[in-house]
């Protein structure tokens, strides 16, 4: 595995121009790939974290939608390997419109099956996240913990995990399904836990306002995960499998609003705001990673700390500031 190169491999990632796949895309034209991003059409014409290689040679730009078959099937043709980030994201939402997760989070990724089939990839790496196993019966959660759709986010993506699956099990596609566990780090919006806070912060709010301080997550470094799917990418022994991208640490959200503060140098107080707290069975209340097939499949650890993870992000925000409104967002 040491072997695999990138350099020269056509590769294409979808959901591009977001927070984790603009961070991929970095490190994949950093190791020499040739990279073709399909990016949600905006009549704007923004692109985001990509915007840096407009005009360049490093990164092709496709506009496109994952729900559009015949799209998705021209960005495929002629990859080696693709990266599936494309979704629908976000848990409050879904309430609202769940119809929107299922059509951009299963037949999007029915799509992306479809056309990885029919030009024949080499490995197709699909995006799931540690939200499908809903609160913790057993820590840590390994690959195997239940499913449990406890939002309609989540279960859109279980239906995603599932056809990927499926796809390797009835027509030997060379499909592995990562699992990241909760992200952070620069480029992540407000509508995350960590980056919200900061805006306040750094907005000088004396007050974080929280929903429950209780439930635990597992928070990985944002190049720690892309790395993660570089890792997965390469590894034979994925293929067919799910492959958690997790620290293997847990902290209460309580907490780590506490150490914001500390990282951002506020003195702000936490104030739990009944407004903010979820439907009883929809909170997940505990999630802890067992990252052992990560480590031991595709030789994958995480390198940076919370503590200073927390401050990088701390001072990105701090330097991006008007891209956040601190009033709008709730945790």
């Amino acid at each position: 595995m040491n072997s695999f190169s990138w350099s020269g491999r056509t590769v294409l990632v979808t959901g591009a121009e977001g927070f984790i796949g603009s961070t991929l895309v970095d490190l994949l034209v950093e190791q020499g790939a040739r990279v073709r991003a399909l990016v949600h059409y905006k009549p704007y014409g923004d692109k985001g974290h990509l915007a840096r290689y407009l005009g360049g040679s490093e990164v092709e730009m496709l506009a496109g939608d994952v729900r559009d078959g015949g799209r998705v099937l021209d960005a495929v043709a002629g990859c080696d390997t693709v990266f599936h980030l494309a979704a629908l994201i976000g848990i409050p939402y879904s309430y609202d419109s769940p119809g929107a997760y299922v059509q951009t989070n299963v037949v999007g990724t029915e799509n992306i099956l479809e056309a990885c089939r029919h030009h024949g990839v080499r490995r197709l790496v699909h995006t799931s996240t540690s939200e499908v196993y809903g609160t913790a019966r057993t820590v840590p959660i390994g690959e195997d913990h239940p499913l449990q759709p406890q939002s309609p986010y989540s279960a859109s993506k279980i239906g995603a995990d599932m056809m990927a699956l499926s796809h390797h099990n009835a027509f030997g596609l060379p499909v592995a399904v990562v699992r990241p566990f909760n992200t952070y780090g620069p480029r992540q919006s407000a509508r995350a836990v960590i980056p919200t806070i900061l805006a306040q912060l750094h907005a000088g709010a004396r007050e974080i306002k929280l929903g429950s301080l209780t439930p635990t997550r597992d928070f990985t470094y944002v190049t720690d995960t892309a790395r993660g799917f570089l890792a997965v990418g390469a590894s034979d022994r994925a293929v067919g499998e799910v492959v958690n991208l997790g620290c293997g640490r847990e902290i209460a959200i309580g907490d780590l609003a506490r150490e914001l503060i500390a990282a951002s140098g506020s003195s702000a107080e936490v104030v739990v705001d009944p407004a903010r707290l979820r439907p009883a069975a929809s909170e997940v209340e505990r999630l802890l990673s067992d990252n052992s097939r990560a480590r031991e499949w595709a030789g994958w650890k995480p390198e940076v700390s919370l503590r200073e993870g927390l401050v990088r992000t701390s001072e990105w925000v701090a330097a991006n500031l008007s891209l956040f409104d601190a009033e709008r967002y709730q945790v």
